[in-house]
């Protein structure tokens, strides 16, 4: 199976291609209000490099959100289309959920500004915590609770040091757990409010 991957959800642009479960491409960059800019020659890139073209892949994993309003909105688009045209299914991914991997126990953060962050708590192929905005001092009780967990995310804002997501690797990971979308022109990316 021929897999193509996809996430713009945070400060991070990530394009990555994987057959039959093993990763033959992948790339990921710090790419803050570019990724638009960025996404589709990436694409091309991977496309040229790995000798795929776009109709021959078998399925599209995309991060959803939580995450920026217009980065979540750039990779989705862009997986949608190719979906579509290619006859490809459409599989969407919690932008939390995938910096770790299923075979950790790993709470997820991102910087949701204005004193919060968006925060998912997986347990190996269990949803602990579904993703939400917490207050930043809750967030830090929440670590300091649970010890074993380990954290991923750039954690500067929060004074923390945290594992820095394998956002790739971590999709994969979680692929076979994600339903295909129905329609994939009807997806719709996930905004977290209070």
């Amino acid at each position: 199976m021929k897999v193509l991957i996809l996430d713009s959800s945070n400060t991070d642009l990530s394009v990555g291609v994987s057959i039959d479960n093993k990763i033959i491409y992948k790339m990921s960059y710090e790419a803050w209000q570019r990724q638009s800019e960025f996404m589709i020659p990436e694409i091309e890139k991977a496309v040229k490099e790995t000798g795929i073209e776009l109709k021959d892949f078998d399925e599209i994993l995309c991060g959803k959100g939580p995450g920026s309003y217009t980065g979540i909105r750039i990779a989705l688009t862009i997986a949608k289309t190719i979906s579509v045209m290619s006859g490809a299914k459409l599989k969407l991914i919690s932008s939390l959920r995938m910096f770790g991997n299923r075979e950790k126990k790993f709470i997820a953060l991102i910087n949701a500004r204005s004193a919060r962050s968006y925060i998912g708590v997986y347990d190996h192929d269990q949803i602990i915590l579904e993703d939400t905005i917490l207050s930043n001092e809750e967030v830090k009780k929440y670590i300091f609770e649970h010890p074993d967990y380990e954290v991923y995310g750039d954690l500067n804002y929060l004074n923390l040091k945290g594992k820095e997501p394998m956002i790739i690797e971590g999709m994969l990971s979680f692929s076979s757990l994600i339903k295909e979308e129905e329609n994939p022109m009807s997806s719709k990316p996930v905004y977290l409010k209070d």
